[in-house]
């Protein structure tokens, strides 16, 4: 009897064991959630995007075919989410209820496919051509190339002269914003009297004390590039993380022209504070390129960036130069931080978030040369926009490091430098 019992327990815990592993259906067994995109003559739609997400938390995505249907194939049971990408459907078409771009399916079992899911149509948006975009693309990539070479002329001017990878250049461009935003937001200034103070604020502290309280002291030491290098990236970390301090990690609008109207003019839309400042932008690079080939103190500095120790021997107070250098990229760092400003807002992390880009613009400019550093701005810039017609956006910056890559094994020097000879 004993014996009996104990073959019935094994055979009860043997049926337990291998329960879970039996299937809940058999293989192969599948529903089809499926529906029909049509636009208002109710002809079918093709080629719109759906999402699935499983109750698994996977996904499945498939388009619309020629005759407007949709479906996925599901093995499981549970509740399924599908959602439209309304990106996806043609020009003059939107959804009655753009709200609802996702719809819940239940399957109870795999032995019945749940009804269709409906979307209903409207009129839409009319969608820009592929030329509309390029051209459109192609200013905002002017836009963006004339802020960066703002910044990376000063950038290059400086590696000319002094030698020096300036991390913290970026932090001059945060200046430049923030202060902006200081005097215009917490003092109640005119937008446009707080720019000129924060632009002054740049050329003082962020150009002229700097220089005279931290680089020419180690200047003076005999500090190697090596370690001058690191030490403005942790001088830029401190800075970074002061405005954080003060100013919080918020992105913020100025208090005049935040919300302006573009300007249709052609294909091209543009807002009349980025025409203004992408104006002044390029007036104040041309003036840069006129005082380095005109001035008496611009050719100077372009002798102490070609050699500085024969500049200083041929009577050049090379220091000077440096101070000046230092003065002009700040002024041009800083105005390159209000017309991001006056784009997409200020942020404590600002700068840091070009710097990339500017060192990229330099590097493919051609080290040390402000023309070169001009010229890297531009491609970087157009680049980085007309890239956004084939790759998603969150790629673009991507991009742009390739085409570095790409160009710099071809030409290492960059399109304008000078090769070199080592060893």
């Amino acid at each position: 009897m004993k014996r009996h019992f104990a073959r019935v327990l094994l055979a009860v815990v043997a049926s337990l064991w291998f329960l879970p592993a039996l299937p809940a259906h058999a293989e192969g067994e599948s529903v089809v959630i499926s529906g029909v995109i049509v636009d208002l003559s109710q002809a079918p739609i093709a080629n719109v995007e759906f999402t699935l997400t499983a109750p698994d938390g996977s996904t499945q995505t498939t388009v619309s075919d020629a005759t407007g249907l949709w479906q996925f194939s599901v093995n499981q049971t549970g509740g399924f989410i599908v959602e439209i990408n309304p990106e996806s459907l043609p020009s003059g078409v939107g959804l009655r209820e753009p709200d609802r771009l996702t719809r819940s399916v239940f399957v109870f079992n795999l032995n019945n496919s749940p009804a269709q899911v409906q979307y209903l149509t409207g009129e839409g948006p009319k969608r820009a051509s592929f030329t509309e975009r390029a051209l459109q693309l192609t200013l905002d990539g002017i836009v963006l190339g004339v802020t960066i070479g703002l910044a990376a002329v000063g950038l290059s001017l400086i590696f000319g002269t002094t030698g020096l990878t300036n991390f913290a250049h970026g932090e001059l461009i945060t200046l430049g914003g923030l202060g902006t935003f200081f005097f215009n937001s917490y003092l109640g200034l005119h937008l446009i009297p707080s720019a000129l103070i924060a632009l002054v604020l740049c050329l003082a502290i962020g150009g002229y004390a700097q220089d005279k309280l931290l680089w020419k002291p180690l200047r003076r030491r005999g500090s190697g590039l090596i370690a001058m290098m690191v030490i403005s990236i942790g001088f830029g970390l401190m800075i970074r993380y002061i405005f954080l301090f003060f100013f919080g990690g918020d992105r913020e609008q100025f208090l005049q022209y935040a919300g302006q109207a573009g300007l249709q003019i052609g294909p091209f839309s543009i807002t009349p504070k980025m025409i203004i400042a992408t104006i002044i932008g390029v007036v104040l690079i041309m003036l840069t390129i006129l005082w380095l080939t005109r001035s008496t103190l611009g050719k100077a500095s372009r002798a102490v960036s070609d050699n500085p120790a024969l500049a200083s021997a041929s009577g050049i107070d090379v220091e000077k130069i440096i101070l000046v250098v230092w003065v002009l990229g700040a002024f041009l760092a800083g105005f390159a931080g209000i017309m991001m400003g006056l784009n997409q807002g200020v942020q404590f992390i600002m700068g840091s978030d070009t710097l990339l880009l500017i060192f990229a613009a330099v590097t493919l400019g051609g080290l040390g040369t402000a023309y070169g550093a001009i010229v890297g701005s531009m491609v970087v810039g157009l680049f980085i926009q007309l890239s956004t017609l084939f790759i998603p956006t969150e790629l673009k910056y991507v991009g742009a490091l390739v085409v570095l890559i790409v160009i710099l094994l071809v030409k290492p020097q960059g399109i304008l430098g000078r090769r070199e000879r080592i060893g």
